[in-house]
């Protein structure tokens, strides 16, 4: 029976700071959660911007394509065909321009950053904070990664654990852009492990294939297609990860052949980051109750493991015994507790790391923990999503502006500018008029009476298209504008024209253009 209603928040951000604090945090910090997991989370993670992480092997133009977005170089930014970034560089808003170490970023309460303390000097030597006033960064911070390199000796000198970085990063991240140059598609031993350290946040990857200005059509197929074959052997879902093709940055084409794709690809993409910022409370709400998750097995693999040691004499013996067997541990706890075998935590990992630890020291099951934890997910997290809604709704449409995100929005070089309904845009002669003759011809064999064909006579024709009845529907409501269940020839006209525009790939206009008005019904839409 539950003891009381579940709480009442302000906002969603106050909402899952309080939930964490005082219902996961005493599990996690019973059973030593944050030395096998994660660190604990802190205010500044559940208050800060959405950010993008870029992940590539070196030359694959990751800075490029944060200069790209921003057009604006940022401080610390370095280009070039050798492995140049060879940091962290956190892109984020600042009044003033400027570099921050990685020391420094780490005491700082108002960046996210306080927990990679963790990861030693010899990463925060290679982690800087670049600010810069920049429209985009204020509603997005970028992560720029190092290169990352192939061959054993680049991986044993890096002084961190790369992977591990990068899964602290890929947790607290809206979005992971995993950057391939399609003209070097070499997936490096690196580069797959980095992509299984991403396993669990498949949800936030997409895949950028990079420089494909630089090969032909057909070789672009190819590589598209060896790309997809690589990353299904590697990352673990059954839906096919998401890959934009283009060429992310501001230099002429070199082959301009797939032009209208790389343009189609961009926009797909900028839709897709400029969405962050509306979805960032549901993302921190979905990543906690995936936190909540991984903490309630790990309770459970701590207890057991407790409740197996002995108390006075055996304790070494027993605890090689229990390590080796924990696979055997992990299926009797998914089959007492109806947990599934994906909420469990790598295997191999937790052996290595219950071996530094004395197991003798952990906590028995504290049943009153886990319901606490039972209770938030239960109730508590239903009530967060009803304000997420809410917060969703109130709010002004939030999206990423400036940089690029504005370059292609107004003017000609708008996505699909003077193509399809749009065609004739920017003409002074109404752009059916070229075509009217012929389906004048048409008109008159249908009988039109008073100089109008009836609905019944006029889709005797249009079903010619053998475009589906709703597709035609709409098209008959655009084009019938004096709305009186008829049309006359002008009307007749501008429907064949949108059926040609729906025949050449095009989408239908939710309202009629301007310029698609027959010259003598502008009176009539203008009233």
């Amino acid at each position: 029976m539950r003891k009381k209603d579940p709480e009442v928040f302000q906002t969603v951000s106050d909402g899952l700071k309080k939930l964490y604090k005082t219902k996961l945090l005493p599990l996690e910090e019973h059973y030593k959660f944050h030395e096998f997991h994660s660190p604990a989370l802190e205010d500044a993670d559940f208050d800060n911007k959405p950010m993008v992480l870029l992940v590539g092997q070196y030359s694959t133009g990751k800075t490029s394509f944060i200069r790209y977005l921003l057009e604006q170089d940022f401080p610390g930014m370095r280009i070039g065909p050798e492995p140049t970034t060879d940091s962290f560089i956190a892109v984020m808003h600042g009044d003033t321009e400027g570099l921050i170490p990685g020391n420094a970023l780490v005491v700082d309460p108002k960046k996210p950053f306080r927990k990679l303390n963790a990861f030693g000097n010899a990463f925060l030597n290679r982690f800087v904070c670049a600010q810069l006033p920049n429209p985009v960064l204020e509603s997005i911070s970028v992560i720029d990664t190092p290169g990352i390199l192939s061959g054993e000796k680049q991986r044993i000198s890096r002084g961190y654990d790369f992977a591990a970085v990068l899964e602290w990063f890929a947790e607290r991240v809206d979005r992971i852009i995993l950057l391939f140059d399609a003209h070097k598609l070499d997936i490096s031993d690196e580069f797959s492990e980095v992509i299984k350290a991403l396993k669990n946040h498949e949800d936030k990857i997409r895949v950028v294939l990079n420089k494909a200005d630089q090969i032909e059509t057909q070789q672009l197929m190819r590589v598209y297609g060896a790309l997809m074959w690589s990353l299904g052997k590697i990352v673990n879902t059954p839906e096919v990860i998401r890959v934009y093709i283009g060429s992310f940055w501001s230099h002429p084409l070199l082959i301009p052949d797939n032009r209208k794709l790389f343009e189609a690809e961009e926009q797909d993409l900028f839709k897709d980051i400029q969405s962050l910022p509306r979805n960032a409370a549901l993302r921190k709400l979905n990543d906690l109750i995936k936190r909540a998750r991984l903490a309630k097995v790990h309770a459970y693999i701590i207890s057991s493991l407790k409740k197996e040691m002995p108390s006075v004499f055996g304790k070494e013996g027993k605890k090689k015994e229990l390590i080796n067997s924990l696979g055997e541990i992990y299926s009797r706890i998914e089959r007492e507790h109806q947990i599934s075998p994906g909420d469990f935590p790598n295997l191999k990992k937790m052996q290595e790391q219950l071996n530094a630890h004395d197991l003798n020291k952990f906590q028995p099951l504290k049943i009153k923990l886990l319901d606490t934890v039972d209770d938030m997910l239960a109730h508590d997290i239903a009530g967060l999503m009803v304000l997420v809604r809410q917060e969703e709704t109130n709010r002004p449409q939030q999206v990423v502006k400036g940089g690029a995100f504005d370059g292609t929005l107004n003017g000609p070089f708008g996505h699909g500018y003077g193509e399809g309904a749009g065609e004739g845009i920017d003409e002074a002669e109404w752009v059916v008029a070229r075509d009217k003759p012929m389906y004048d011809e048409i008109f008159y064999t249908l009988s039109p009476v008073n100089g109008k064909v009836t609905g019944a006579n006029a889709k005797k024709e249009m079903v010619k298209s053998k475009l589906p009845n709703t597709v035609l529907g709409k098209i008959w409501k655009l084009a019938d504008i004096d709305k009186d269940g008829m049309l006359d020839d002008e009307e007749f006209a501008l429907a064949n024209h949108l059926i040609k525009v729906k025949l050449e790939g095009h989408e239908l206009p939710a309202d009629l253009p301007g310029h698609l008005i027959p010259p003598s019904k502008r009176k009539i839409t203008a009233e």
